[in-house]
């Protein structure tokens, strides 16, 4: 089975994200010294499409206009189109732009009426950062191993304490969402909505030494107040809340990091050949080129097959561990080519290569995506195309 994106809307879009990521590079390295030169660039196309994406199209009236298309974002195949062509002019700015995120697919999914147009208003009304907290300090990749608390007082107010880890944009956010605890097992998560400016919420930026434009941060919750109306999902039952929507959150935007992850490992490719010995490393590079063709084909599948039904993250999860390690291998053997000095001297594919391992740890690493492919197999719900 192939899938392509060469229907002619997608194909617009290709070619349009394409001409943004042109305009994202002579920022890269100004972002990459100060995350917070992003607020100078709100009016770049590449910016604007990320900061309108995910709002559901009943509440976006001034979506993406490319010709006689409208974009939402609201689909993974469309997200993974744009985010491939947009990370390779530079992945940081692609995540230190402002928008809905992983936030809004789990308001979108979990938010009643009053949430969704009180969040998806607020990331509509103006240039609004959002973020989505979740991993915790000293836990790894067990999410379910959560300390953070929701905490229920006599008088029935809520308040928030704990601690949340390798968060994006949390730091320079004004709302975004956090998973708790209000009892044990995985019916006693909750996820809420969180205001920035509420007392009780300090945040500040981790040294990372790529991506270093989306500002991953450390949170603190010391008591911060949560309206009872910012539980979500609270007119779900427990079993379609909590760690269940998380999981389905992860599966539909693993696409797109594995998008991001070909992006750089695209762009990499593309300054060898340009930088390079002409036809020295020719072989290399084409065998290169024929592994981005194939993993963007499973992107490409794994994205339609979490827009058919969320639950089957099982491809994504491949693609994720595909994508990312070929972004790796990609950029370090660029560099290779080019020569002992070539961190010093082309600084460009030093950045790439600093980025594609941050692109490792995005959503999941290597491994745990291997996990959930292996358990994938063991239950049979891979078919045989």
């Amino acid at each position: 089975m192939t899938i392509t994106d060469q229907d002619d809307r997608l194909r617009v879009l290709r070619e349009r994200a394409r001409e943004w990521a042109e305009q994202l590079r002579p920022h890269a390295f100004e972002l990459e010294r100060d995350p917070d030169t992003v607020y100078r660039h709100l009016d770049l196309p590449a910016v604007d499409y990320v900061g309108k994406m995910l709002i559901p199209p009943r509440m976006q009236p001034n979506p993406m206009r490319i010709g006689d298309y409208e974009y939402y974002g609201t689909t993974a195949v469309e997200r993974v189109v744009a985010a491939e062509e947009i990370a390779s002019g530079d992945a940081g700015m692609f995540l230190a732009s402002p928008g809905a995120s992983l936030s809004g697919v789990l308001v979108g999914m979990l938010g009643d009426e009053a949430q969704q147009q009180w969040y998806f208003g607020r990331v509509r009304e103006r240039p609004t950062w959002t973020f989505f907290a979740l991993t915790e300090p000293a836990r790894g990749s067990d999410a379910m191993a959560l300390s953070t608390t929701l905490r229920k007082a006599s008088d029935g107010s809520l308040t928030l304490h704990g601690e949340k880890r390798y968060v994006g944009n949390a730091t320079r956010a004004q709302l975004g969402t956090v998973f708790a605890r209000t009892g044990p097992g995985p019916l006693g998560v909750v996820a809420v909505l969180v205001e920035t400016d509420a007392p009780g919420y300090q945040a500040e930026p981790l040294d990372t030494i790529g991506l270093r434009g989306a500002q991953i941060s450390a949170i603190r919750f010391d008591g911060v107040p949560v309206d009872p109306g910012r539980v979500l999902g609270a007119h779900l039952p427990a079993s379609a809340r909590g760690m269940w929507s998380a999981l389905r959150t992860f599966n539909l935007l693993r696409p797109g990091v594995a998008a991001i992850a070909l992006g750089i490992a695209r762009a990499a490719i593309e300054y060898a050949r340009s930088n390079g010995e002409r036809g020295r490393h020719r072989e290399e590079l084409d065998r290169l080129g024929h592994r981005v063709h194939t993993t963007r084909q499973l992107i490409l599948r794994a994205a339609h097959e979490v827009d058919r039904d969320p639950r089957n993250g099982y491809l994504a999860s491949a693609a994720k561990a595909q994508a990312a390690q070929l972004a790796e291998e990609a950029t370090l053997q660029s560099l290779r080519m080019l020569g002992p000095g070539a961190r010093f001297e082309h600084p460009w594919l030093d950045k790439l290569a600093r980025d594609a391992r941050g692109v490792e740890f995005m959503e999941g690493t290597r491994n745990v995506q291997r996990l959930n492919v292996c358990h994938a197999l063991t239950k049979g719900r891979f078919d045989d195309d």
